[in-house]
């Protein structure tokens, strides 16, 4: 029979039902030149699902928050044995193996699993010594041309560790999802500000080391750890993984180091995160969007809307009657990135198109009265960019838009034609309010901007996540709100919850 642990026991039992347990079918080891303290501060983690695997995840580091970036680690390789079973104690290792953490990659361990059967659920763990993790669970994809059940998909973005708690990860984790997406923001460059909750270890980011630092600060967090062990993560970054609203080679103020310090913050972020070894940097340079199918249900389309974007028109911010913006050359994406989207849409035949991405798509206006006010930073300041995606969404069978980066819940519908308002929806877009970033918010509504936009159906200005359920009759989305993350372990509740029926792109509230 099949065991089913409870969501309690993988959360809060994993490191106690595996303590005591001999790690089986494992190589063997050869004996360290010294013992290390534990150096498994950081956590683990799991993602980019595939039909038969998966990436694992982990991070030495004795010492997370050593200044130098290096984790308290001894300048030397360290094998790290990992193992992935069918139960969580570890009963049935159906894959083990061991990778060697090195100090040139900050001693990070990306394992690639494969092998394995379609739509399954997974444990894993990783050992050093005597050292256990906690046990981690993950999952495959269904297998291509199948449906499978319907999915439970959590997506968040923008935490900044000294704006408050990270209890929205905690409360994630508790809703059991079967895949997470963090749409960027994972974390800030800004060294330690005034009246912030807590405080942040280093100076702004700027250098390797620095990155290393900031990224680790981060991995301690109990309730981040704590959402990366219950499901696979897709990851993609926005802006402050590197520096504020930067644009391909351009800073946000002019500074003959940029090039460097992006070399540094992109090395720092694969060693950081569940990424395939097709993600590894090379120089300036990391190719991040891609594209995981999950059986007939969906493609998740993930974005990069930082990499190869012209800069921002108009000199940034929101504007009125900036002409720039309107340029027919002007690109968010990228030419090649929007033809591998392009060719990934009209090849698709799942029930639902998902893009995983950064910055608001449909239009915003954001200026109270006759004059239009856009901001320069979303695809408002790439239209043209932005109108020929759309016109690509119309030709599938259902596309939502994911989308993080401005702190605020938002819910909309993506027009054909924008000057018309009754124009053709062709896809939705779902926006999620930000971990802690912008502090604990309000409940204002916004309506004087709503009005503006009837498109838009929904605005909070509440931070926590979205969670939603994709089945093959309906996608539904549940707006995840907390009253307060300056104070820790706030409840979660639903602001709003929306239905998109298949193959009608139009957001119902229940």
């Amino acid at each position: 029979m099949t065991h089913h642990p409870s969501r309690r026991s993988v959360l809060l039992g994993g490191a106690a039902a595996a303590a005591g347990l001999t790690v089986l079918g494992a190589p063997a080891l050869a004996a360290p030149s010294r013992r290390l303290a534990d150096p498994f501060t950081l956590g683990l983690a799991s993602g980019d699902p595939s039909p038969d695997g998966f990436v694992l995840w982990t991070r030495l580091a004795t010492e997370p928050l050593a200044l130098d970036g290096r984790g308290g680690m001894p300048d030397r390789a360290v094998p790290v044995l990992w193992q992935v079973a069918t139960d969580e104690r570890f009963r049935h290792v159906v894959r083990s193996g061991v990778e060697i953490a090195r100090p040139e990659s900050a001693h990070s361990v990306h394992v690639e699993v494969a092998g394995l059967r379609p739509d399954a659920e997974y444990f894993y763990r990783f050992r050093v010594q005597g050292h256990l993790t906690e046990t981690g669970r993950t999952r495959t994809a269904p297998a291509p041309g199948t449906m499978g059940a319907p999915l439970t998909m959590c997506f968040a973005s923008c935490s900044h560790f000294g704006a408050g708690y990270f209890t929205a990860y905690r409360r994630l984790a508790e809703d059991d999802p079967g895949l997470v997406l963090h749409l960027g923001d994972y974390q800030y460059e800004y060294a330690a500000r005034a009246n912030e909750v807590r405080e942040i270890v280093g100076p702004e980011t700027r250098t390797l080391a620095d990155y290393r630092l900031r990224h680790a600060q981060y991995k301690t967090d109990a309730d981040l750890q704590l959402a990366h062990r219950v499901a696979p993560w897709l990851v993609v970054w926005d802006d402050h993984e590197t520096e504020n609203n930067w644009a391909d080679e351009v800073p946000e103020q002019p500074d003959p180091a940029f090039l460097d310090r992006r070399a540094a913050a992109f090395q720092a972020y694969y060693e950081n995160m569940p990424l395939r070894r097709t993600a590894r940097p090379r120089g300036i340079d990391m190719r991040l969007y891609r594209r995981i199918g999950w059986g007939a249900l969906a493609n998740f389309h993930m974005l990069d809307t930082r990499q190869y974007r012209d800069d921002q028109a108009c000199g940034d911010g929101t504007r009125v009657g900036c002409e720039e913006r309107l340029d027919p050359t002007r690109t968010i994406t990228g030419v090649e990135q929007e033809q591998w989207l392009a060719d990934g849409l009209r090849r698709s035949r799942a029930r639902w198109d998902v893009l995983g991405q950064q910055v608001f798509f449909a239009q915003r206006d954001l200026r109270v009265g006759p004059a239009e006010g856009f901001s320069m930073d979303g695809w408002d300041g790439y239209k043209a960019n932005r109108d020929r995606v759309a016109g690509l969404l119309g030709q599938t069978r259902n596309a939502v838009v994911l989308t993080g980066d401005v702190h605020r819940h938002w819910a909309g519908e993506v027009l054909e034609t924008w000057d018309r308002p009754d124009s053709r929806r062709v896809a939705t877009e779902l926006v999620a309010t930000s971990v802690t970033s912008g502090g604990d918010g309000d409940d204002s509504d916004n309506a004087a901007v709503l009005a503006e936009n009837p498109h838009l159906k929904f605005y909070s200005n509440r931070r926590g996540y979205v969670r939603t359920r994709f089945s093959a009759s309906e996608m539904r989305a549940d707006f995840r709100t907390l009253a307060a993350v300056r104070t820790p372990d706030a409840p979660a509740t639903t602001a709003a919850t929306f239905v998109v029926a298949d193959r009608q792109p139009e957001l119902h509230r229940v």
